[in-house]
């Protein structure tokens, strides 16, 4: 129940992207059980490639923070992370991630996440798949279908 509430937070993030006509993509930060930062992708009204929802989330919290390390963090996100945003995560020191719908394109999270096992890092994420799976990945097919 608990996951599926602030998923439904990165969904509203996502609904936000959609109107503004960037990818749907919503992502909020939690710290200690309360949300500390929402972010959605805004790479096309930033005008910066990097301007992801993960990476933006990212920025907030730690700026809210005061600090780059963000031990204890949890992000939710409504798309599995592509590699960029999930190296962001690795060396912020997240320690959860929860995702909605696989991205079987450039989500690497089941990739990495058996590399992390691997000794030689020192941080690992864990990771939940699959929270509210079918409408985060009913977001994203509305808004392709809408462009075509």
């Amino acid at each position: 129940m608990r996951h599926e509430h602030y998923m439904r937070l990165a969904l509203e993030q996502a609904d936000l992207a959609r109107r503004k006509g960037e990818v749907p993509i919503g992502a909020v930060a939690l710290m200690n059980g309360k949300v500390i930062a929402g972010a959605h992708n805004s790479p096309i009204s930033e005008t910066d490639p990097t301007a992801h929802a993960e990476i933006l989330v990212l920025r907030s919290a730690a700026e809210k923070l005061g600090v780059y390390r963000l031990e204890g963090l949890e992000i939710y996100v409504t798309l599995e992370p592509c590699l960029m945003c999930f190296g962001a995560m690795l060396h912020a020191r997240v320690a959860r991630l929860v995702y909605g719908a696989d991205d079987p394109k450039v989500g690497l999270s089941l990739i990495l996440e058996s590399r992390l096992q691997e000794a030689h890092f020192n941080h690992r994420i864990e990771i939940v798949r699959g929270v509210l799976a079918e409408e985060c990945s009913a977001i994203l097919q509305g808004f392709f279908q809408e462009k075509r």
